[in-house]
């Protein structure tokens, strides 16, 4: 047990829970109430441009709830600048990122300050299974895993999201990095720090339904990847590379073929599945440098990843 008195920061991102915000701050209570005489807590709670009345239940639940502080954006930005604004707002000591909709068991951060007792800067919560995920999800974070594994210079954990315990210090590294096209898993893992694992089951969510669906993952797989790898670019210019070696080679066996036989009429069939493959090939291309480039554009603004529209404490 560290000596001094520490504080346990919570970073909580709503986005139109207002079912669920009662639920959750009872758990809250009902979890954390034994460790209060040695940690203070905070729940810092990150509006992010809720259109229902999340924000109005924040403020009555932050009434019997002094602990609460809540940081409402001026609209949606989406989950990754939300646990963005919550680590740039939240004071504690440790902190810890979950999700509001009590997938993330409350009771799962007393293991995870178990760890950073022990010396651990970062605890990682890892899933054990994904039967709250529908058969399509389940195929697609197996085969994003797997290829970000070895296409990413940086290790990023297989089933390990945001849920996690980090240090102060740890924190202070993530807020350094200020780029805007923010793929959160990547950079928690960027940072380094020593680090170990706690498992967990997911829970089934209490209210509502997930705001993810394929294409919203589909693009948060990309992200991952053009933010963490160079791999894509790569690719396309080995390919290139093989492709004009091939047209390189079947040029000549045209030449060869032309001046041992003759002239012969050419087919038109073949012609066009040549062309409308090359041309296929530099749409790829091109639409995979627009991905690195539109980052590019994005970073090069300069604009901040949130915008606080008013801060309750």
């Amino acid at each position: 047990m560290q000596n001094a008195r520490k504080k346990l920061s919570l970073v909580v991102p709503f986005y139109n829970e207002e079912e669920g915000v009662a639920r959750f701050f009872a758990r809250i209570n009902l979890v954390f109430a034994p460790i209060l005489d040695h940690y203070d807590l905070e729940v810092c709670c990150v509006n992010d441009g809720s259109r229902d009345h999340t924000l109005e239940e924040l403020v009555r639940a932050r009434e019997s709830n002094p602990y609460i502080r809540i940081i409402d954006l001026s609209r949606n930005f989406g989950k990754e600048a939300a646990i963005t604004a919550g680590l740039d707002f939240a004071s504690g000591d440790i902190v810890v990122p979950i999700d509001a909709d009590l997938q993330h068991p409350p009771e799962v951060v007393l293991e995870m300050l178990k760890k950073w007792e022990e010396g651990f800067e970062v605890v990682l919560a890892r899933r054990t299974d994904r039967t709250t995920d529908r058969p399509i999800q389940k195929l697609a974070a197996r085969a994003f895993y797997k290829a970000i594994r070895y296409i990413s210079r940086v290790e990023i954990p297989a089933d390990v999201g945001d849920f996690r315990l980090m240090d102060r210090k740890v924190v202070n590294a993530v807020k350094s990095l200020r780029e805007n096209c923010r793929f959160m898993k990547g950079i928690f893992a960027w940072v380094g720090f020593r680090t170990t694992i706690v498992d967990y089951k997911v829970e089934p969510r209490e209210h509502g339904q997930t705001s993810f669906n394929m294409w919203k993952l589909w693009n948060f797989a990309v992200e991952g990847i053009t933010s963490f790898s160079t791999v894509p670019l790569r690719v396309w210019s080995y390919f290139g590379g093989l492709i004009s070696l091939l047209a390189f080679v079947y040029g000549l066996y045209l030449i060869v073929k032309t001046l041992l036989l003759g002239v012969e009429t050419p087919g038109y069939a073949s012609l066009m599945v040549v062309l409308l493959f090359t041309a296929g090939v530099q749409l790829i291309s091109i639409g995979i440098l627009g991905e690195y480039l539109g980052r590019v554009f994005s970073e090069a603004k300069r604009r901040p990843s949130y915008i606080v529209r008013e801060v309750i404490e």
